[in-house]
């Protein structure tokens, strides 16, 4: 049986905002021995166990954590159906799920996560009013992570919120500059530094470099899908035609012997831009030619699906969330673990993906 000793006292801890000093003293140890307990790097001594029961009015077993699977079992439904629900578009009853989720484990950091995210409309267009009614309630939680979360990326994203805070509040340049100091830039990425581990010269290294390009490359198409419909100036008939245009270039690219890769950006480049334009009042022709070109160039890609093992990397991580991307996602890795979006809760990381398509 799993004993969850060290996480519950922290649960408990942080649910009742008293600091690791104030716990060493009522316990009669030291600050590092609570520090450890909470790390799982040691027990607290048995004999303290009816004075940490009570300081905390829980029950030894409850401290001991023998419920904290089934609580761990509830919080990872919470997040596989919310994953679920997000990839549908279901925002109210998502948000409404992470605000129960919220009330019942107000002290899990992944739970408070998609509760903040949820509350101001996720990662991109957040209205600055939300933002701004509910100042204390979200820097509290940025807050509470940033002093007792040890995971990196629900870290950065209490920092992200700091920064649309601070920006809402007409403090553009400190958000700017919160932004700088906290969160690395694009060369401090895992797939960077999982690329410098590998001497240039090995296998290792050149499945990484591609990984990596193919990854940036359809970052690219995602950014340049966005900058076209916002940025351009164009109208709707004139942004169509533009994507036709990039299309044919890519699809020229596409016809080296060294860039097989295309098509996948292609063809999500296409179906975007498709659906971008299918909100408008744009002639249907572009729409449909849009959407001819992303399913020829998904049978292409598929078909080198074959014969490039990275191609069905591709397939399995889905960089683009191409929506007949999701069937073959329900693979598993050479690993055998499964990839994401093949059942798992959704990621932060999968969560900025979605979003940013929208």
């Amino acid at each position: 049986m799993n004993i969850y000793i060290g996480e519950n006292i922290r649960r408990l801890r942080l649910g009742r905002e008293i600091t690791q000093e104030q716990l060493s003293a009522a316990m009669g140890v030291s600050c590092a021995a609570v520090s450890k307990w909470e790390r799982g790097e040691t027990l607290p001594d048995i004999s303290l166990l009816p004075l940490l029961a009570h300081y905390f009015s829980v029950s030894i077993d409850a401290l001991m954590g023998y419920d904290a699977a089934r609580i761990e079992e509830e919080i990872r439904q919470f997040l596989e159906e919310h994953g679920k629900l997000f990839r549908e578009g279901k925002k109210e009853e998502y948000t409404r799920l992470s605000e129960k989720a919220y009330r019942e484990y107000p002290n899990d950091y992944r739970v408070m996560n998609y509760y903040m995210w949820d509350k101001v409309g996720d990662y991109v267009d957040n209205d600055p009013e939300v933002l701004l009614a509910d100042r204390e309630e979200l820097l509290e939680i940025c807050r509470r992570t940033l002093e007792g979360c040890s995971d990196a990326f629900l870290r950065l994203d209490a920092v992200n919120m700091q920064g649309k805070i601070l920006h809402a509040q007409g403090k553009t340049e400190e958000a700017m500059a919160l932004y700088k100091r906290e969160i690395p830039n694009w060369y401090l990425t895992c797939g960077q530094k999982t690329e410098q581990l590998f001497a240039r010269d090995t296998p290792e290294y050149a499945h990484q470099l591609r990984f990596n390009m193919l990854e940036l490359g359809a970052f690219t198409v995602n950014k340049k899908c966005n900058e076209l419909w916002y940025c351009s100036g164009l109208s709707a008939k004139e942004k169509g035609e533009a994507a036709l245009a990039i299309c044919a270039a890519l699809e020229t690219l596409g016809r080296t012997d060294y860039c097989h890769e295309t098509d996948y950006y292609l063809c999500g480049f296409a179906s975007v831009m498709a659906r971008k334009l299918q909100s408008t009042d744009e002639d249907n022709n572009i729409i449909e030619r849009l959407r001819r070109i992303s399913e020829d160039a998904k049978t292409r890609f598929m078909v080198h699906d074959t014969i490039d093992q990275l191609a069905k990397e591709i397939l399995s991580y889905d960089f683009l969330e191409l929506p007949w991307f999701r069937q073959a996602r329900t693979r598993t890795s050479a690993t055998g673990k499964p990839e994401p979006g093949s059942g798992q809760p959704t990621s932060q990381r999968q969560r900025r993906q979605d979003e940013s398509e929208r």
